[in-house]
């Protein structure tokens, strides 16, 4: 176990100066969107729009772009009702802190130390190498709960604490349903009191909030026709999944979608075949739930750039782990389109960004598909073993001149 390779460097305490970095590039993003958007950014204000007009005495689903359950209508009224300089502070801070926190719960998950230089680092990365990362923080969208509520449910549930991991993701899901496909998850894992949690919290409260609002079924009848389809030509140009972009490159919007049912289904079954190979708890959790995920965005309507910060901090956090899907080159060269300030020839329109997106999604799905075949095999338990995470938790010699395990 004493490596001193990278990875075990990486596990180590990190210096204290190098929190200067992270810390900089988060304050710098954030207070950039507090200047330039009052509403703390475009998708925030969507949904701050939808309370102003339920508060009014209208129905939220009349705005098309309101993609969210009824429990987001009354999650946002708090905002409605605050002042606008106090929320275009508080939206990019709330939004940073939450991918903070995120990032955070999937270090735990495997058990990287808080206080190690992968943290520094990675969070660095992620800020400042990432572009879907800032542009989340610049349009305030509420994907923001989906990212950090993925990290910790599979933190829960690696500690044995299923029914809990079901509450948080129902909890999401009654704000958005970005994380429904996580749900397989269970069924794998074949905890059903846990599935049972999940699917009831959502399904309460959205009854619930519903009844509040003067058309209880508007996400029914109006926004899952939307999700489905994906009607809007405004929404086409930014959506990353292939059922959308192959069809601005002349492909049948029928085959395109075939295509994309296909993938979804191979990756799915590879997620599967991943949770059944067994193997290390955390990377199985991670790296089957980031698969079914990854093969839900090839096929939904809409699927956007910043939907990818719902599972790069889970396997990025993984990178000392043996066999973790950062090892690999694919997971690097998949990021590659990512990176903020390059520009790609024929693709500087802000409108074909979804070509990049499309291509980073359609990577790192088949690097993460990969596991299914390259993972260790073990028995499909419910539980296993922590991970073998070179450098983790090692004493140092005395007099090897290097910082102590932490």
């Amino acid at each position: 176990m004493g490596k001193s390779d990278i990875f075990g460097w990486l596990v180590r305490r990190s210096p204290w100066p190098w929190w200067i970095a992270p810390t900089a590039v988060l304050g710098a993003l954030s207070g950039h969107v507090a200047r330039a958007a009052p509403d703390g950014g475009m998708d925030n204000a969507i949904v701050v729009r939808a309370a102003r007009t339920w508060l009014a005495g209208g129905s939220p689903y009349d705005d098309p772009h309101f993609l969210y359950l009824p429990g987001a209508v009354l999650a946002a009224a708090p905002q409605a009702l605050l002042p606008h300089a106090l929320v275009r502070v508080l939206v990019p801070c709330a939004v940073t802190a939450c991918l903070v926190a995120a990032w955070a719960c999937a270090l735990r998950l495997h058990r990287v130390p808080l206080g190690s230089r992968l943290a520094v680092l990675g969070l660095t990365a992620l800020a400042a190498g990432f572009a879907p990362f800032a542009h989340l923080v610049r349009l305030g969208n509420w994907t923001v709960s989906a990212a950090l509520a993925l990290p910790l449910a599979l933190l829960l549930a690696g500690r044995e604490r299923w029914v809990a991991a079901g509450a948080v993701i129902g909890a999401t899901l009654a704000v958005k349903p970005l994380l429904a496909p996580v749900a397989l998850l269970f069924v794998c894992a074949r905890r059903w009191r846990a599935l049972a949690v999940l699917l009831a919290v959502p399904a309460v409260v959205s009854v619930l909030c519903a009844l509040a609002l003067p058309d209880p079924a508007g996400f029914v009848t109006r926004t899952l026709p939307f999700l489905l389809h994906g009607d809007d030509a405004f929404v086409r140009l930014y959506e990353a999944s292939p059922a959308a972009v192959l069809p601005r490159l002349g492909v049948p919007a029928a085959l395109a979608r075939a295509l994309a049912l296909a993938a979804c289904a191979a990756g799915t079954a590879c997620a599967w075949l991943r949770w059944r190979r067994g193997g290390p708890g955390p990377l199985r959790l991670a790296e089957t739930a980031c698969g079914l995920m990854l093969s839900a965005f090839l096929v939904s309507r809409p699927s956007y750039d910043h939907y990818l910060v719902v599972v790069l901090p889970l396997l990025l956090a993984g990178l000392p782990c043996a066999g973790a899907v950062a090892r690999g080159p694919w997971f690097w060269l998949a990021l590659v389109p990512q990176l903020p300030g390059v520009t790609w020839p024929f693709l500087e329109p802000v409108t074909r960004r979804a070509f990049r997106d499309a291509l980073t999604l359609v990577a790192l799905a088949l690097a993460v598909a990969r596991t299914a075949r390259t993972a260790r095999p073990g028995p499909p338990r419910d539980s296993d073993p922590a991970p073998v995470c070179t450098g983790a938790a090692v004493p140092v010699p005395s007099g090897t001149g290097s910082d102590p395990a932490f």
